[in-house]
């Protein structure tokens, strides 16, 4: 057992949060040259912190010794969502898993199927139509908000308009709470993005609530006959549900697919052709481009993660961008390579943690998979893409969800305008 490389610093003073959350990429790939360790330790939101940045330690902290690496029962999600499956511990989180996991399989997964294409033809169809380059990540993002509201909450945009984009700016500002300090101050004319928050959570509950009370069709009804600990908890699953997180993750993923393959044809033909293929297509994506940057546990009790020394009451923070660059398991880790999926890391899907790993890995991994598969296809099938104009800066920004810092301009190209003319026409 080793000690954790670097330095966990006094209190206040030594704290590297602002540092970390400006540009966490950067900040863990300076450390991990520092310190020749994919694992090290430094003070982040107060608290002496390990950093994960090996496929070994998210291994371990995610999966073989996640009961001693519990979430922040004090996060801001909880604060945000209440006790749901994201934010519980120990027994609670398991029972809740069992309880939910129901909606996310078989047949009520299936039933899907039929909305998810009908969404991603009717958001997707009119990219070209513009006949200049489009803001894919707005387009991706309407189209992941369509899909989670028309799902979970039976609120679908083309029936219930009004009632749609009322849910989408409450969604938007109950978000903006989630990334801004934690203070709630309401003065006249004035409120912080925290207090707005939780006055748009408020009324998407009750929104939410009168859901539950009325509507016995699809996962809403399904959602309010699970038997769950108490009365508020279906209320807050279909809060988190809905939330902003999902379109914002859905979006990211695809920007980023139509920007690994802007200007490929030939791998674009391939993927269209070959549904194995795009499946390591969107494994590599997922891998260099993950929406969330990882996640953050509490030690229960003192511990080890890749043969270092964790003491109790430290945090611990899996890097899932370095996680997924670890040279020990990806070889040329940098560079956009999907066969590497049916070769060398054939099988290994479950080194990769952008949405957790594990038994408290994301409950939609699924559902999200249908989505991304749903989408991509429709635009291979359908568009020729390119950036417009050709030269533009792509530098990604990790937080709170991965995108570039400047949303991209794509031009689209309808593949086949004779064969859309008339399927129209018809």
């Amino acid at each position: 057992m080793s000690k954790l490389p670097g330095n966990a610093g006094v209190s206040v003073l030594g704290d590297k949060s602002l540092e970390f959350y400006r540009d966490p990429v950067s900040f863990c790939q300076q450390r991990i040259e520092k310190h020749r360790s994919r694992v090290f330790q430094c003070r982040v939101l107060n608290r002496p912190t390990a950093f994960i940045c090996s496929v070994q330690g998210m291994r371990e902290i995610l999966c073989e010794k996640s009961n001693m690496f519990l979430k922040d029962p004090t996060d801001l999600m909880t604060n945000m969502y209440g006790d749901t499956v994201v934010t519980t511990n120990g027994e609670e989180a398991c029972l809740l898993r069992l309880s939910l996991s129901s909606l996310f399989t078989g047949s009520c997964l299936k039933s899907s199927n039929d909305y998810i294409t009908s969404v991603c033809e009717r958001c997707l169809k009119d990219l070209s139509l513009s006949g200049g380059p489009q803001c894919a990540y707005s387009a991706f993002k309407r189209l992941g908000t369509e899909l989670v509201l028309g799902l979970f909450l039976n609120v679908r945009a083309e029936e219930q308009p009004e009632l749609f984009q009322e849910i989408m700016q409450l969604c938007t500002q109950h978000w903006h709470g989630l990334i801004s300090a934690p203070v709630n101050v309401k003065v006249p004319l004035w409120s912080s993005g925290f207090s707005t928050a939780l006055d748009a959570r408020d009324k998407l509950m009750d929104i939410i609530k009168d859901k539950l009370e009325n509507d016995t069709q699809g996962f809403v009804g399904s959602l309010g006959s699970l038997p769950l600990p108490d009365s508020s908890s279906a209320s807050q699953h279909l809060l988190l549900f809905i939330s902003a997180l999902i379109p914002k993750a859905l979006a990211s993923l695809l920007t980023s697919f139509t920007l690994a393959l802007s200007g490929n044809q030939q791998t674009r033909q391939r993927a269209m052709e070959e549904p194995d293929y795009l499946r390591l297509v969107l494994l590599e994506v997922q891998r260099l481009w993950p929406p969330f940057i990882g996640g953050r546990r509490i030690a229960d009790k003192d511990s080890t993660l890749a043969g270092f020394h964790v003491p109790k009451d430290y945090g611990a923070i899996y890097i899932s961008h370095s996680v997924h660059r670890d040279p020990e398991v990806f070889q040329q880790p940098d560079d956009f390579l999907p066969e590497r999926w049916s070769g060398r890391n054939a099988g290994q899907e479950h080194f990769l943690c952008s949405f957790g790993n594990g038994a408290r890995g994301c409950i939609g991994t699924k559902l999200n998979d249908v989505f991304l598969k749903e989408a991509c296809m429709y635009l291979l099938k359908h568009y020729d893409w390119c950036l417009d104009p050709p030269s533009q800066d792509l530098e990604y920004k990790w937080l709170p969800v991965s995108r570039p810092a400047n949303p991209p301009t794509i031009a689209f190209t309808q593949l086949d305008l004779k064969t859309s003319d008339s399927s129209d026409n018809g």
